[in-house]
């Protein structure tokens, strides 16, 4: 290991995270009864310009009304370069901050977006006195944030999450896909035996993100996936990240809320093998060996960290 220690921010459970409008007050006692890990209010895409300010006055009263049984809570505001991101961050954290658990900050270009945010968000807090600091979510969703994802992931210590926005991202890039996080066909290669195998048009970006995201001590989590009814598609995409290291994944809809745990649930079987890393390298240690075979494979100190790092995960699972 490095002599650089990166520190872990905040644990929280993140294999889902429901988005839900804040211009629809309906969905809000489902969200509260769902099994997400995190509701994240939005404020931004979701909500039309005419209902920006009603969406704002219905998550303030809903953070506060209603029982989101001990759920993280989160609010995507509006971009910097709109005229209600001021707005939202005053009014819903002046008025419901100690609520709140965190905001989520969409199309993130540079490290000065954070900062300017910090600032606001820290401002705030001491005036109201506020006990507990709220987090910061990093939307990572154009070329320029991409380009800047490693002074972004470092600019603030209320950062706890990268999550990465398809949908925006192609369109940064003039991409032609054909729906947000989903596979596109015509990014394929050709055999010399006129095969033709599908690629995976969003590995770059997700891989960029684990790497920054883990070198800052934070949460990588996988975006949204737009066709809500392809659960297939969607098992596809979230196992596909669990495999790169993503933590967790957005839900559009509440039916993709199961599916996300289940993917980064660890599996019983997983768990028990990892006590049984655990158990086998601390018999090692015992006897002055560094590693050990287990199932004829060879485990050594890396081993122990995966291993405790699942473990940790699930407890904090089971005490859900």
């Amino acid at each position: 290991m490095s002599f650089t220690e990166v520190p872990e921010r905040e644990a929280r459970l993140n294999r889902s995270e429901l988005s839900v409008p804040a211009s629809e007050p309906r969905f809000f006692d489902k969200a509260a009864s769902g099994a997400a890990d995190i509701v994240m209010l939005d404020l931004e895409d979701a909500v039309a310009p005419d209902r920006k300010e009603s969406a704002r006055k219905n998550a303030i009263a809903a953070l506060h009304d209603v029982n989101w049984r001990g759920k993280t809570m989160s609010l995507r505001v509006n971009g910097l370069d709109t005229s209600y991101m001021y707005r939202d961050v005053v009014d819903v954290v002046e008025q419901a901050g100690d609520k709140l658990d965190l905001l989520m900050i969409p199309k993130v270009g540079a490290a000065a977006d954070v900062y300017a945010l910090d600032l606001l968000v820290t401002q705030i807090e001491r005036a109201k006195g506020y006990a507990k600091r709220i987090g910061f979510e990093l939307q990572i969703e154009s070329a320029l944030g991409m380009k800047n994802i490693d002074e972004i992931a470092a600019a603030s210590k209320r950062t706890e999450s990268l999550h990465f926005g398809s949908g925006d991202y192609a369109a940064s890039l003039r991409a032609r896909t054909p729906h947000i996080g989903g596979a596109v066909p015509e990014y394929a290669m050709r055999t010399d035996r006129g095969e033709s195998h599908w690629g995976d048009p969003w590995h770059y970006a997700l891989s960029r993100i684990v790497v920054a995201a883990r070198a800052n001590g934070l949460r990588p989590i996988d975006g949204p996936f737009g066709d809500f009814a392809d659960s297939e598609g969607f098992l596809a995409a979230a196992r596909r990240a669990a495999a790169m290291g993503i933590e967790g994944k957005w839900a559009i809809h509440p039916s993709q809320i199961a599916l996300a745990n289940e993917i980064f649930t660890p599996t019983m079987d997983e768990v028990e093998r990892a006590r049984r890393i655990v158990a086998a390298l601390a018999e090692a240690k015992r006897k002055g060996k560094g590693a050990v075979t287990m199932d004829g494979r060879m485990i050594d100190a890396a081993s122990i960290r995966q291993a405790e790092a699942l473990l940790k995960k699930a407890v904090a699972i089971a005490g859900r």
